[in-house]
């Protein structure tokens, strides 16, 4: 089982401002760096308090790029349709060379209205250009100069894309999907990793969900144990087990977290291109600590969250994004968590 740290951060000025959110975040992965965690994952929104403090994730993962020595840097995930995927290929290359290789590229369609009508991309174009763009930035890093010619962008002929990427043949790619199950069954055949925010629903739907990567990475005569399956939740560690205590402690930041979300999501996305999106944020709008604990977080004490993580290895989840820096959760107490999950957890699991 492997770890990560997943970024969506919630903008509260009247809390800290930007730059002191910023450098707890820089604090959190240098730490995470240091105890053995194995990613750190930077969304990108834009214009809203959910998210909308990293519409530069490749500009932050290159600051932390020379802040950290091993953990791996992945985009969680690069809003692909509001890009023009050929200059993603060339910031995802040059962030690849500045870490030595740490680069992960997460991609996904995004849901939110507002970002795509800021950038005037029709909602309806998201998967197709997904699609595309997916497949013209594999070209660009794997070819000595780009041929391509598709349905958003001009042709490109002989066109070399600079620098070269350091892994090769390229950095791993990841694709986030959330409930389309095309969305699933495109990644599989495609033989890319899952990149799921599971947090969304309860256990029995996140287990349905994996279910269809897998049988589509079956159908498509791909091996599952060739593949990777991130799924990200809230995480909060406690020294020791009391479910009252930590209900103290996190339910607040939740509710702003999930207050954010559904502020971030006020204006509907396109109901064809996105059928079924209306059921994203029912979870948030009957929200108890009862309604995701213990079911839809990684939290509590370590024994609580050893048992937690042996549930999600056994239902085929090879890596955790833990979202540890939720609402207006003090920086202290987030540096504790990971000290506990560092101390207490992390030597206990590493080997599930």
């Amino acid at each position: 089982m492997k770890f990560g740290l997943f970024y969506l951060p919630t903008y509260l000025p009247e809390t800290r401002d930007a730059h002191t959110h910023y450098h707890n975040m820089v604090e959190q992965v240098v730490y995470a760096d240091r105890i053995g965690i194995d990613y750190a994952w930077m969304v990108e929104h834009h214009f809203v308090r959910h998210g909308g403090l990293l519409p530069a994730n490749y500009a932050f993962l290159s600051y932390l790029a020379g802040r950290t020595e091993r953990i791996r840097l992945g985009t969680g995930a690069t809003i692909l349709p509001l890009n023009d995927p050929v200059r993603v290929a060339e910031q995802a290359a040059a962030l690849d060379q500045l870490s030595k290789g740490r680069f992960d590229f997460g991609v996904g369609r995004g849901f939110i209205r507002d970002e795509f009508d800021a950038f005037g991309v029709p909602m309806k174009e998201s998967r197709e250009r997904v699609e595309e763009g997916v497949g013209l930035i594999r070209k660009a890093w794997s070819e000595p100069t780009l041929e391509f010619d598709g349905g958003f962008r001009p042709a490109m002929s002989g066109l070399p894309i600079l620098p070269p990427v350091y892994q090769k043949p390229h950095p791993p790619i990841w694709v986030a999907c959330l409930l389309s199950p095309e969305s699933f069954e495109w990644t599989a055949r495609e033989g890319h990793n899952l990149l799921y925010v599971a947090y969304h629903v309860d256990h029995d739907i996140a287990v349905e969900r994996i279910g269809w990567y897998r049988d589509a990475l079956r159908k498509a005569g791909r091996r599952i144990e060739d593949h990777e399956i991130c799924c990200v939740y809230h995480a909060h560690f406690l020294a020791e087990g009391d479910d009252e205590r930590l209900a103290a402690a996190v339910h607040g930041p939740m509710s702003e977290y999930a207050a954010a979300g559904l502020e971030a999501t006020r204006n509907p996305a396109d109901p064809v291109a996105y059928k079924g999106y209306e059921q994203r944020d029912a979870g948030q709008r009957r929200f108890t600590f009862e309604s995701y604990f213990p079911g839809r977080v990684l939290m509590g004490g370590p024994e609580q969250a050893i048992e937690r993580i042996r549930v999600l290895s056994d239902i085929g989840i090879t890596q955790i994004g833990m979202l540890v820096d939720f609402g207006s959760l003090p920086q202290p107490e987030i540096m504790r968590s990971l000290e506990i999950f560092g101390e207490e957890v992390l030597p206990y699991v590493r080997d599930l």
